[in-house]
């Protein structure tokens, strides 16, 4: 068996399916072993030459599954093969067969036959999803710690009705899927709260100009998810983001510094862990003009004011069993100021990543960092994505 990743992605019969297309094209182009298993309502959706082409390996269906072979059963085969099992759109069909045990398909009995984490993703009509028997189901379903849940989105519907049940985007199902993969679905947060700070704060000069800084607030957001496929419920107080607010993570949007720190200093006292990924201002403007400025009116000089430093204030309040997380971005040398404003700001760890590498900081897709802690440590971690880098730091926290 290859040391590549394994997942194994059950298709239901849903609109919804065309969507796991772009799953599957990504997996493997990110080398990733992929097999897929469709319903036969799946085949309806999309083909198997489909779900075959994108993972280049031939798809399964019932046809195989009730096919004669003096081989193993195939849902043994697959059931043990799986690191990961992904269905995607779970459907309500198939969450009631999963919910009380029942097999009687390919899909539904390689669950049955397997031991690995399983992330559900689920796609149906408002009316379907809030049906008490369909809540029941999936309330059971999800108190089984194998079983993990990517979110349910709100939008248009194939329906036309505009409302909870839109499978969850490609994007997050990734996230869901990398988490899992690295976690091997432990649940180490859960029942703690986790709140992180993430993106820049902008300080205004008048409506339209302002002091600001670069930071788009992907790291905090792969740590926000990071976090809650660990179990945790997470809080993410954001600066202006191009993103979209992860499904199934409170989110806090906030423009300035003096935003954050009431948002921060709010929800602090009820965080278990704090993790302060955001590039907040240091100083801001001392006057600021109501109505635009015109180009001529703008000072040659701008007078200036320190912003406070929101993490010296939790370091201040933070009782003995909360733990506090700083980042430092630096250039050049990035271990000794890293040291000095973990030691002054009282932090219980702190990550330090160099800007001015490449595909490092503020902007990318991926970082690399030294991780610090109060009592020494140290572990350096490669360039990676940032949501693997997540992961890395909540193990050094924890102590993984």
């Amino acid at each position: 068996m290859s040391d590549a990743r394994r997942v194994l992605i059950g298709v239901g019969g849903g609109i919804a399916a065309y969507k796991v297309c772009e799953v599957v094209s990504t997996l493997f182009k990110a080398g990733v072993q992929v097999r897929g298993i469709l319903t036969q309502a799946a085949q309806e959706f999309i083909t198997p030459l489909t779900l075959t082409t994108l993972s280049r390996h031939p798809a399964y269906t019932d046809e195989v599954f009730w096919k004669p072979s003096h081989q193993r059963p195939v849902h043994i085969e697959l059931g043990e093969w799986a690191e990961l099992l992904v269905i995607a759109p779970l459907t309500a069909n198939t969450l009631g067969k999963l919910a009380h045990g029942l097999a009687d398909n390919l899909l539904t009995n390689t669950v049955l036959a397997s031991r690995c984490p399983v992330l559900l993703a689920p796609a149906m009509n408002t009316e379907m999803w809030e049906a008490s028997s369909v809540q029941r189901n999936w309330q059971q379903l999800v108190q089984d710690a194998r079983y993990h849940s990517v979110g349910l989105g709100t939008g248009l519907l194939a329906c036309d009705r505009v409302g909870v049940g839109r499978m969850a985007e490609p994007v997050e199902i990734l996230a869901g899927v990398s988490s899992l993969l690295h976690s091997k679905g432990k649940r180490d947060l859960l029942g703690k709260k986790v709140l992180i700070s993430t993106g820049s704060t902008r300080e205004h000069l008048d409506p339209v100009r302002f002091i600001g800084n670069p930071s788009t607030g992907k790291m905090g957001l792969a740590l926000a998810q990071a976090a809650k496929y660990r179990g945790a419920k997470v809080t993410l107080v954001h600066g202006p983001a191009t993103w979209e607010a992860p499904l199934g993570i409170q989110t806090i949007p906030v423009v300035s510094a003096a935003e954050m720190q009431q948002e921060m200093l709010s929800s602090f006292s009820d965080a278990d862990l704090t993790i302060m990924a955001a590039a907040v201002a240091d100083v801001k403007p001392a006057e600021y003009a109501s109505e635009k400025l015109p180009k001529q009116s703008l000072p040659s000089a701008l007078t200036l004011e320190a912003v406070p430093d929101i993490l010296v204030e939790l370091g201040n309040r933070k009782q003995p069993h909360q733990r506090l997380i700083g980042f430092a971005a630096q250039t050049g040398d990035i271990l000794t100021p890293a040291w000095e404003k973990l030691k002054r700001k009282q932090l219980d760890a702190i990550a330090a990543n160099p800007i001015d590498q490449p595909g490092s900081g503020f902007g990318s897709d991926t970082n690399q960092a030294i991780f610090l802690d109060a009592q020494g440590r140290q572990q350096q971690i490669a360039p990676c994505s940032k949501l693997e880098m997540a992961h890395y730091l909540l193990d050094f926290v924890i102590g993984n």
